[in-house]
């Protein structure tokens, strides 16, 4: 029944009286409710609203097992006697006061939650080719730099993490996929390297910011094999000379930024140069490119060839910056030799 006793409350060990959580608009949060380990077989439930009219937004006898009621979960773990809240799709008409509630004889041990939604861009589908890699970027507020972010692929009724990162490291690698976390831009970028069509589905970015509660971003990955483009294109030029180069890109990203990215070990674009004009060249530089958006052809040449800069990456930014690596380009630099007795003859 629901009646309020707060000193009953403070009886209850492990039990928040109060939490602030924000979230933002279209992604998701998730909160967690202690409860007193004598009330594991009793109804848990989630109401918003003040105390007196709190209206139940979901509600559930079942342990150990999701339940589902419109954008609103609900997980008991009985184990460890808490259990999970997790609100999907936000909009700031789910800003207010709501209460984690265990329905016991007697006034119900509650926890009160407030809940603010912030305005912000959320990513909702990514594009990429196999073969290719791909840059996804994720937005948060600097205030969130020192928390734990994780980044998990949904299977069914779980999300296996495929990788992790916290304030320790600024870069974690885990097989194919890397993350690189900003703090000063307020910046996670996810790298995914050597695309397939298994890697297509949704993925969620969760940022931990206490035992409490976290907030999240849920996107579709969409890879898939576009016969008009080729993977990978070999070339040849001669060392301090230049090479011309010649990039297809699918017709939906006419309209995107097209670029051309040096890859320099791990990192897939140490230096890049990019056009975002139909039938206009880039400005004068190492690297020129051309973008004929009714040919969906992006062509250019690189000057100055050396040996460490023969591996690079045509591709397509998206207008929130995902990057989509589309064809590699392998330049094979011959006369080194000679190139470098030039320049010492003529130093």
């Amino acid at each position: 029944m629901k009646i309020i006793l707060p000193f009953t409350l403070l009886m209850i060990p492990g039990v928040v009286i109060s939490m602030s959580v924000t979230g933002y608009s279209g992604g998701g949060v998730t909160i967690t409710c202690g409860y007193y380990d004598g009330y594991k077989e009793n109804v848990k439930y989630f109401c918003k609203g003040q105390w007196s009219t709190c209206t139940d937004q979901i509600r559930t006898i079942k342990k150990n097992k999701w339940v589902q009621q419109d954008r609103f979960s609900l997980y008991d773990d009985t184990r460890s006697a808490v259990f999970t809240v997790t609100i999907r799709d936000l909009s700031e008409r789910d800003s207010g006061i709501y209460y984690c509630g265990t329905e016991i004889t007697g006034p119900d041990p509650i926890t009160e939650v407030n809940l603010k939604v912030v305005t912000a861009q959320q990513i909702r589908s990514v594009r990429g080719y196999s073969g290719g890699n791909i840059i996804i970027n994720f937005k948060y507020e600097k205030k969130h730099k020192n928390h734990e972010k994780c980044v998990c692929k949904s299977r069914a009724d779980r999300c296996l993490t495929v990788i992790n990162t916290n304030r320790a490291a600024e870069w974690k690698h885990v097989g194919r996929f890397s993350v690189h976390d900003d703090g000063s831009a307020g910046l996670l970028r996810l790298f995914i390297r050597e695309l397939n069509e298994n890697d297509s589905g949704e993925y969620k970015i969760t940022v931990k910011v206490s035992e409490e509660y976290s907030f999240f971003s849920e996107f579709n990955l969409n890879i898939s094999d576009d016969d008009c483009c080729v993977k990978s294109i070999s070339l040849s030029a001669a060392a301090g000379g230049s090479v011309n180069i010649s990039c297809k890109y699918p017709q939906s990203h006419s309209r995107d930024v097209k670029f051309l990215c040096w890859r320099s070990g791990d990192d897939l674009c140490a230096e890049e140069t990019s056009v975002n004009q139909s039938r206009r060249w880039s400005p004068e530089g190492k690297i020129r490119l051309y973008d004929d958006r009714e040919e969906q052809l992006l062509t250019g040449s690189i000057s100055h060839v050396t040996e460490q800069h023969s591996e690079y990456w045509c591709g397509v930014q998206s207008d929130q910056g995902h990057k989509s690596f589309i064809t590699r380009v392998l330049i094979r630099v011959t006369g080194t030799d000679d190139f470098l007795k030039l320049i010492e003859n003529h130093d």
